[in-house]
């Protein structure tokens, strides 16, 4: 594999592009016979370099190209380096989206590569494309060599299904086929049905999510089954050949060794072994012929449910003729009861006159309500932006709140750090002055060595004496700026999660907010649409009524030829009460179902009322207790700056004992009271 990396970087480089890092490494990994590519995006210029060495690689048996994000060409350069490989047996280019020029190419290796044996296609754009797809197609019907296909989720219409189709009637070794989660739909499944009885190899056909109806999948699973049973009698029928050709070999190398007296006992079993065959086979015979006659029988039984519905429709068409019939009588009935109710056609007049009095009233009224009920909304609306305009607001300070405390964190800094350097000046000053004063004891011991034994001892418990004590002091330093750091972390912690809390409690509140403005436009909405669906009902209401009342002028104008003048004033005087009767029914029901529409929409506006209280209510909390959380969080800042100052000046103050501790060691050494003489 060295040498295929080698090669790999020798054409990129002769290409005049750099070999990908990735696939460097991938090739670096790879296991014998295998080259997994899997994820990696791959380039032109590296799809031309793959190409040309697949064309002589000998030792790659899989090549896995899934989720490389192929382009047109690259997908092209690849397949045509295949095309001339004799060793590849497993080939994966799932979701690389291969369109028309990939499906070209497909073909092109289909009809010249005789060594892959299994191909995924699934996640690519090979069905739209209708041409390239039965090109494709067409190179499949010629192939010898391949056994699995994997075409899932390739957008593959009815039309592919059936080149598909007429691709399988002419091959004769593919023996799996996946075609799940496509389109091809009923005229596809049934091409594909209608090819089955002419190949007998394949034996696996996926169909599932693809529209398909029922019937269709359990025909191609007994195809399939079909196809299986005759796949294994043929595999036991070459095995047991084999066995046979075995032993005849063995028997004729047996006879050829000990000659011919040793063979009637192992021929007699040769004969026993092949009457036993003949009868397993004569027994499968058997078994295909019932599963035949079972296939028969599971077609009569659905020729003779096709007649049963068949006569099933007679009789609905006989029952049909008898409804007309009866349909006829009641017409008759119903004019008789027409006749019987003319005599209340005056006062139905009466009542209908009063009744459509009473309901222009209770319109009118309902439209007051309607009225009212809109100004409200309006005025809730007003509400809801007045405390929107108040949300605003609030976010403002918070926002001025946020910028103080921001500041306030920078200017403690500032001081932190002045702070810092001025101890650092101070350490700096005593060092030096410690210098000075050793190198003259230095230069004194020099001059005076009687004198300055006494002078060394005191010398040397006084030095101690101050390094311990600014021992003690460096430790004390560095304490308080450990506590200070730790103080200052802590309150920039606490800062940090009280905006936090605060940043998504102001989120939460007003997404609680946008939802019931949401709900309550929903509502206004629903409202809207029940009162143009009652204004629909009543319209088509209307339009009934008259096409009813058409209908009565009908009958009565058939009824007045039969009939004298007489009678047909009295039909026409029934006809019309009638039609009032029935009109002043509907429109009762019509006023009954406006009145329980108002009083819905009257709940809902009471509804909306009682829950923009409790979003006013729920709003004025809020604004407690966010105005609560920024008196503490200044309260808890007043305290932090108290603190922070109070160290400021123990620090002070400890610097300047340190110093004036320093000043006094210094002045009050024997050294500085010798000097003058010196």
């Amino acid at each position: 594999m060295e040498e295929f990396q080698h090669s790999y970087r020798r054409l990129c480089k002769e290409s005049g592009a750099e070999p990908q890092e990735t696939v460097l490494q991938q090739l670096q990994e790879l296991p014998r016979g295998r080259l997994d590519l899997a994820t990696q995006s791959l380039t032109v210029e590296t799809c031309r370099a793959l190409g040309k060495l697949l064309q002589k690689e000998a030792l790659l048996t899989e090549l896995i190209l899934s989720d490389c994000m192929l382009s047109e060409e690259g997908a092209t350069l690849l397949l045509q380096g295949l095309c001339a490989n004799t060793v590849v047996r497993f080939l994966d280019l799932k979701g690389n989206n291969l369109q028309a020029a990939g499906a070209e190419a497909l073909g092109q290796l289909l009809r010249q590569n005789k060594s892959i044996q299994s191909l995924t296609l699934e996640w690519n754009n090979l069905g739209p494309w209708e041409d390239a797809f039965a090109a494709f197609c067409g190179a499949l019907a010629g192939n010898g060599a391949l056994r699995q296909l994997d075409l899932r989720n390739n957008q593959i219409s009815h039309k592919g299904a059936e080149e598909l189709a007429l691709a399988l009637t002419r091959n004769a070794h593919l023996q799996q086929l996946d075609l799940r989660w496509n389109s091809i739909g009923l005229l596809g499944g049934r091409a594909l049905v209608n090819c089955l009885p002419r190949n007998r190899t394949l034996w696996r056909l996926e169909l599932a999510g693809n529209n398909v109806p029922g019937d269709i999948l359990r025909a191609v699973e007994q195809a399939m089954d079909h196809n299986q049973e005759r796949q294994t009698t043929s595999r036991e029928n070459r095995a047991r050949t084999h066995v046979l050709s075995k032993e005849v070999q063995h028997l004729q190398e047996e006879k050829s060794r000990q000659g011919s007296g040793w063979l009637c006992p192992q021929f007699l079993d040769l004969m026993e072994t092949i009457d036993k065959q003949r009868k397993e086979m004569a027994r499968s015979s058997r078994a295909s012929a019932a599963c035949v006659g079972q296939l028969q029988e599971a077609l009569n039984e659905r020729h003779s449910i096709i007649n049963a519905l068949k006569a099933k429709l007679q009789m609905a068409e006989a029952a049909l003729a008898l409804s007309e019939q009866k349909a006829q009588g009641l017409g008759e009935l119903l004019a008789m009861a027409e006749q019987e109710q003319r005599s209340l056609a005056q006062r139905q007049a009466k009542e209908r006159r009063l009744e459509q009095q009473e309901a222009a009233e209770r319109e009118s009224k309902l439209l007051r309500d309607l009225s009212a009920a809109n100004e409200k909304h309006l005025l809730l609306r007003n509400q809801v932006d007045e405390l929107e305009r108040k949300v605003r607001s609030q976010q403002e300070q918070l926002f001025l709140a946020r910028q103080e405390l921001t500041n306030t964190a920078a200017e403690l800094k500032i001081r932190a750090v002045q702070a810092e350097e001025r101890l650092e000046l101070e350490k700096k000053r005593s060092r030096q002055s410690l210098e000075d004063v050793e190198q003259l004891r230095a230069k004194e011991v020099e001059h005076m060595t009687r004198h300055l034994e006494e002078s060394e001892r005191a010398m040397q418990e006084r030095v101690q004496r101050l390094e311990a004590s600014r021992l003690s002091l460096e430790e004390e330093l560095s304490r308080v700026k450990a506590a200070a750091l730790s103080e200052r972390g802590q309150a920039e912690e606490e800062l940090i999660k009280a905006k936090n809390q605060v940043r998504l409690e102001e989120q939460q509140r007003l997404a609680h907010l946008e939802e019931k403005l949401r709900l309550l436009a929903q509502a206004r909405d629903e409202a809207q649409s029940a009162c143009l669906q009652q204004r629909q009902t009543v319209a088509d209401a209307q339009a009934r009524a008259s096409q009813l009342s058409l209908q009565v002028e009908g009958l009565r104008r058939r009824l007045e030829e039969l009939q004298q003048e007489l009678s047909n004033k009295d039909q026409e005087k029934v006809a019309e009460v009638t039609r009032v009767r029935v009109e002043l029914r509907e429109q009762n029901g019509r006023l009954q179902a406006e009145l329980t529409a108002q009083e819905a929409l009257k709940e809902k506006v009471a509804a909306l009322e009682r829950q923009l209280k409790v979003m006013a209510s729920d709003h004025r909390e809020a604004l407690l207790d966010r105005e609560s959380e920024n008196a503490s969080l200044r309260e808890k800042l007043r305290l932090k700056e108290a603190e922070i100052a109070r160290i400021r000046e123990e620090e002070a103050q400890r610097a300047s004992f340190l110093q004036n501790a320093v000043l006094a060691y210094v002045q009050g050494s024997p050294l500085r009271a010798l000097s003058p003489q010196k």
